[in-house]
């Protein structure tokens, strides 16, 4: 089973999606992508893939989305891309590719809808909130 994480590990969002991930059995492909970004093609590729404007794939909070002007819609994909290439933080994540599909997995348990195996046993997010419970089944739909 091939799981792709492209993670932050200091977001509770992105940290919770790989949890879940581990909690299905699955030791996933863990792509720190602010150390390692992925290239133009394969960041066009996981944005469409994931169904995703390359707009709504941007990152604004705690990124120099205001300062570069990003927010100006006459702002291209392709000048959002290569900044997003030049500055990681504005990729949105995380982004999880499986056999089922790519998702950004805003919120962390979305990814339980294209994880290809069932979740092992409770889970509980890192603020406490309950997602999975002691038969692997979601706490609410």
């Amino acid at each position: 089973m091939s799981v792709t994480i492209y993670h932050n590990p200091d977001c509770g969002t992105s940290r919770n999606t790989l949890a879940m991930i581990r909690n299905a059995g699955i030791e996933p492909e863990i792509i720190e992508y602010l150390k390692t970004p992925p290239n133009k093609s394969t960041l066009k590729d996981l944005i469409s893939r994931a169904g995703l404007t390359v707009r709504a794939a941007l990152r604004e909070k705690g990124t120099p989305y205001a300062d570069l002007g990003l927010g100006d819609p006459s702002v291209g994909d392709e000048q959002l891309l290569d900044a997003m290439l030049e500055h990681p933080i504005l990729i949105n994540r995380p982004l999880v590719v499986t056999l089922l599909g790519v998702r950004l997995c805003r919120p962390s348990e979305v990814v339980l809808d294209i994880l290809p195996a069932a979740q092992k046993g409770a889970f509980t997010k890192e603020d406490g909130e309950a997602v999975i419970n002691s038969e692997g089944r979601r706490v609410h739909e």
